[in-house]
Parts: C-alpha cells; structure tokens; sequence
C-alpha cells in the first residue's frame, strides 16, 4: 500500500510550523509498501497530530492524505473501520489499553476483530519473547508503563497490516527490551512485506531505516 502525503499541515499549528524547517510538514512524500520510515519529532512539532491525522483521528488540515491513491477523507466509517482493521496498525504514544481488563483480553480483542490473522497461542508465544508471559493475567492498570507498552506492541502485531504506525513506542523501555521489541517488530513486518512510520524524539539505532526525516 502506498502512502503520499501531499502538502499536509495541521490547521491549529500551521503558522508555527511554516516558520521552521520540516521534511514532512507542507511537502510532497510517497512512502512506499515495506519501507521503514523514522521520523524524529523535537516536541511541539506534531508529532502526535500527525499520526492522528494519518489514522483519521483528526480532520483539522489541509493538504490531502492518499492511501494508494484514495483521499483518507473519502473513507466513511464503514471504509475506515476495513482500513483499520486490514491495512493500518497503531501504537499509540498514550497506548489506550482497556485499564480494567487483563493484558491478554487487551491483546485478544485486537485479534478477533476480523478474520483471525493468528491463533491465540502466539500471544503467549511473543509475550515471552517479549519478558511479559507472566502479566498476561493482570488487569492493564495493575501493570508497569515499559509492560503496558509491551502489551500494546504486542495488541499491534495481532491484526494484518500493510502499515504499522508507532508513536514514541519504546519510551519506557530499557535497551534490552527495546531490542527484543524492534527484533519482533521487524520480523513481523518481513513476515507481510509491510513498512512502519516511528516517531521519536531521538535519533536511534533500533531499525536498519530506509528513511530518516525531521518533523
């Protein structure tokens, strides 16, 4: 699938962010199927509004997002929710876990909201991998940050993707988890020849990246 971002910029914040620099911010960009973008995002750039806006969550801009040539505003709910279900994963900066339910019925709800891509085994198989096999059974809330991110990676992976989206995903993460999270992630995506976009605050060497731009 490809993506293009054609002249985007949030409405709120498009006087601020004319005044600087931007790779991606008012441009012409074609991402293309199983490239992996980084974008490194100092705060107050964006960062979070556009992955809002590249997941539908926001509609206050202009320029015109195409997703293998069909404007993202086109999609009515019916459109978006197929896009979401088989085409775009996400993993949000603020994670969004269902907080009163366990780390597995978080992942589990992903899994079964289309045809399943896996059978329910293989969450216990990348919660080890990922060191959290043994919090699987706890309610979200009663969870740690750097487990609670792991839980959502994890949330991500569950469904089919040609994109997978990730805002901040490893910020709570000490080296050794990191790796073993950007090892999985990478597998994945090679696994259904898919891309991700990452924002972060840093440069990094957690992915060999086709693309590296500056918000």
């Amino acid at each position: 699938m490809q993506l293009q971002l054609q002249s985007i910029i949030p409405t709120p914040l498009k006087d601020k962010l004319l005044q600087r620099h931007s790779d991606v911010w008012n441009k012409q960009l074609q991402l293309n199927n199983a490239e992996y973008i980084k974008i490194k995002a100092p705060s107050g750039t964006g960062k979070t509004t556009l992955v809002h806006i590249l997941y539908k969550l926001r509609r206050d801009y202009e320029g015109n997002v195409l997703l293998d040539d069909k404007n993202l505003a086109t999609f009515n709910a019916d459109d978006l929710a197929l896009l979401r279900q088989q085409n775009i994963s996400i993993i949000f900066q603020d994670l969004r876990l269902f907080p009163n339910i366990t780390a597995s019925e978080n992942i589990e709800l992903n899994r079964v909201l289309q045809q399943p891509l896996y059978e329910s085994h293989v969450i216990d198989e990348m919660a080890a991998q990922l060191g959290i096999a043994h919090i699987l059974h706890q309610k979200a809330v009663m969870c740690s940050y750097g487990e609670q991110q792991r839980i959502a990676i994890i949330r991500a992976l569950m469904q089919p993707f040609n994109w997978l989206i990730m805002d901040e995903p490893f910020s709570h993460l000490d080296k050794n988890n990191i790796d073993k999270a950007s090892a999985l992630i990478d597998a994945e995506c090679k696994k259904r020849n898919a891309g991700f976009i990452l924002t972060d605050l840093e440069d990094d060497d957690h992915f060999n990246y086709t693309r590296l731009l500056n918000l």
